[in-house]
Parts: structure tokens; C-alpha cells; sequence
């Protein structure tokens, strides 16, 4: 499988981070926009969507787009079954994070994950040395141990398919 341009993930992210790239919708106004900063950044560094009705991981327009493209969930559930076009990740340790992956967190402690930002940079493998960038809350090179989460799992790209495999 086609390897994973952790280099151009993270070029987005930090070209991003505080601004809004024109060519997609800006959903801050609508439940949050931090999904669809990582989507933009997965897809920076992996160049393929996957265009399956509901259940694939695309974006065309505020109304042409699957739910995993800017849901938290949904994304994690896309990632880690994919098995058509697109990324691909598997949900490791923290200690096993690496820039351009995607870091989800739990703000409630109920199970259901909130927020998604993406490692940037990796001075150590614990919270305070995995920094982070997302939209929402606009961040960049946030140490992840600054936000109050009850629980996290670390979503690790590990390709992306051209048409799947």
C-alpha cells in the first residue's frame, strides 16, 4: 500500500492551523470544524478520497460529503475498516503517535470521542510532548496534555490505497 506523506500532512496542518483553506466549507458554526481539519490534513498527505455512498471518507461541497469527513466517530470508524480507496489507520498507543497522525479525545468520560487534532510534532511519546494542531479551537503546537479529556485514542495512519486493496 502506498505510503502515508507524513511531511505534506504536516505542511498542511501548520499552513492551516489558523486559517481557513477556501476550497472547503467552514463548519465551526455547525457543531465544530475539527474533524474537517484533520480529514484536510489526512487528505494532504494521502491524495485519495473514497467516494462510497454513506460509508466512504470524501468532500465536495457542504452538501456532498460522507459523515466521516467531518464527523468523530464516523471518522475513526472509516479509518480503521477502510479496506476500498483512501487512508487507512490503526488505533495504537500514545507512546506509538507519530506526526500527521490523528488524536481523538473524550471530553465527557461517556464513550462518545469530541475533538480531533492532529499531531504536528513529537518531542516525547506522553501529553505533554505530543504537540498538536486542530480547528474549534484553533491550535498549533498545542501540547496535548492542555486540554481536559477523560479519555483518548491515538488513530495511526498506516497508508493509503489508491483503489483499494
Amino acid at each position: 500500500m502506498p505510503e502515508y506523506d507524513r511531511r505534506a500532512a504536516v505542511q498542511y496542518a501548520v499552513r492551516w492551523a489558523y486559517g481557513r483553506n477556501p476550497d472547503f466549507y467552514d463548519f465551526s458554526d455547525l457543531g465544530g470544524d475539527c474533524t474537517n481539519f484533520a480529514s484536510q490534513v489526512i487528505f494532504a498527505g494521502c491524495g485519495v478520497m473514497n467516494f462510497t455512498p454513506t460509508y466512504g471518507w470524501y468532500y465536495v461541497s457542504l452538501n456532498e460529503r460522507a459523515p466521516a469527513w467531518t464527523g468523530v466517530n464516523e471518522l475513526y470508524r472509516f479509518l480503521v475498516s477502510n479496506r476500498g480507496p483512501g487512508p487507512r489507520a490503526t488505533e495504537v498507543e500514545l507512546s506509538r503517535a507519530e506526526p500527521g497522525d490523528v488524536i481523538q479525545l473524550d471530553f465527557g468520560g461517556d464513550g462518545r470521542f469530541d475533538h480531533s487534532p492532529v499531531v504536528v510534532r513529537v518531542l516525547s511519546p506522553t501529553p505533554p510532548g505530543i504537540l498538536v494542531a486542530a480547528h474549534s479551537s484553533d491550535a498549533l503546537f498545542r501540547p496535548l496534555s492542555s486540554y481536559n479529556y477523560r479519555s483518548l485514542r491515538c488513530l495511526h495512519i498506516t497508508g493509503c490505497s489508491p483503489s483499494g486493496e
